[in-house]
């Protein structure tokens, strides 16, 4: 039944990171609610191929409505957890800030998912993932000498985005089930990536990092901790830090110690690295996997997505499942005491209306009423 069960989540219907974090909590066999627009898109157009939309139940409510927003703090009012990603303010005016669910309901973790903050002279103007890790530094350690490159939305959105809203509420959760009461959670993306480089801030401090690109440790600048390109134009990663690896790569490579430079001189690294490239472009990937794999050099080959799905490591471990005709990432982590349900399927907006609202004490004829005066939206009967 998963390590959440009989916790019950209200997610605000958005994009990025809540959507994202919603996915977990369901994953997790949290009864996860999604209050829909009460547009009714199709289910292609609220989350089109996109798994992390799995798992929820729905409602669709127009909140500009009393009526509406009467039942959305009705099922407030059963809630532990409370997760909305939109600008400081807009839940303020839709009468559903945390001030006004808090007061109906002490014990709720109010989860607040922003990327600038609930305060700070940028808090009310846009962004994006980019934006995020650009005005952190993030962004200046990422990328060639000569560009930065935005590394998807994998360390702003769901990096320091939802895992750090996830962790929020459910620190907050354990607080308010030991007897300390609700609260709001304030997660900014800016603070989750700025958290996320830690390590790097440390090292910015002890000398230990130079600010231009590829020429550090984990940035592509060591030649035992970057890409290398293969006789047929694919590519092997390397990360031989610790001594006992690099011996193992040198080894594979058939290069000796004795005639490079050393591993942490970096004086020698540009020799290094033209010596491990012509290395690895004298032969196909597929010798140096060979070559490499079952041994502890930290050598891998750089697979395209649809690759990844066959790799053999990968298959026995179940990591990519294919559900209700998606392939999709298999939930993780895996608990041993609390296995997880299987995947429940994507639903569209406003399919689980009827029985919500039924759930919350409303009969038959409130519930027609409801949707023919569009206050809320079930889609019609399909064949």
């Amino acid at each position: 039944m998963g390590p959440l069960h009989g916790l019950r989540v209200i997610e605000m219907a958005g994009i990025g990171p809540i959507p994202f974090a919603g996915m977990m909590l369901a994953d997790f066999g949290a009864d996860v609610i999604r209050v829909d627009r009460l547009a009714l898109p199709t289910l292609a157009e609220v989350v089109g191929a996109d798994p992390t939309g799995r798992g929820r139940r729905s409602i669709a409510l127009d909140l500009k409505k009393p009526e509406a927003n009467e039942i959305a703090l009705q099922l407030v009012d059963t809630a532990d957890i409370f997760i909305e990603g939109f600008r400081p303010g807009v839940m303020e005016r839709l009468g559903l800030g945390p001030e006004v669910c808090l007061r109906r309901r002490p014990s709720l973790v109010y989860g607040r998912m922003t990327g600038w903050g609930q305060d700070g002279p940028r808090a009310k103007t846009a962004g994006h993932d980019i934006n995020y890790l650009s005005l952190t530094g993030v962004l200046a350690a990422i990328g060639t000498k000569e560009h930065s490159l935005p590394p998807l939305n994998l360390i702003g959105d769901y990096g320091g985005g939802a895992m750090l809203l996830l962790v929020g509420v459910l620190a907050g959760a354990l607080a308010a089930r030991g007897g300390g009461g609700g609260q709001v959670v304030d997660a900014a993306m800016v603070d989750g990536v700025s958290l996320l480089a830690s390590l790097v801030h440390g090292q910015l401090v002890n000398g230990g990092w130079v600010e231009a690109r590829q020429s550090n440790l984990l940035d592509g600048g060591a030649p035992f901790y970057r890409t290398y390109r293969t006789s047929d134009g694919e590519e092997m990663a390397v990360g031989a830090l610790e001594p006992q690896f690099y011996a193992d790569l040198l080894a594979g490579l058939g290069l000796t110690e004795a005639d490079l430079p050393s591993q942490h001189d970096r004086d020698g690294w540009p020799e290094l690295t033209r010596r491990f490239a012509a290395s690895f472009g004298a032969q196909p990937r597929t010798h140096w996997v060979e070559v490499f794999t079952r041994t502890d050099a930290c050598v891998s080959p750089v697979l395209s997505w649809s690759e990844a799905v066959d790799d053999p490591h990968l298959r026995a471990r179940s990591v990519m499942i294919s559900e209700n005709g998606m392939l999709q990432a298999a939930p993780a982590p895996r608990f041993s005491a609390t296995p997880l349900d299987p995947i429940r399927p994507l639903v569209n907006a406003g399919d689980d209306t009827k029985v919500i609202l039924a759930s919350l004490g409303y009969d038959e004829d409130a519930i027609v009423k409801l949707i023919a005066d569009k206050v809320a939206g079930a889609p019609k009967a399909r064949n």
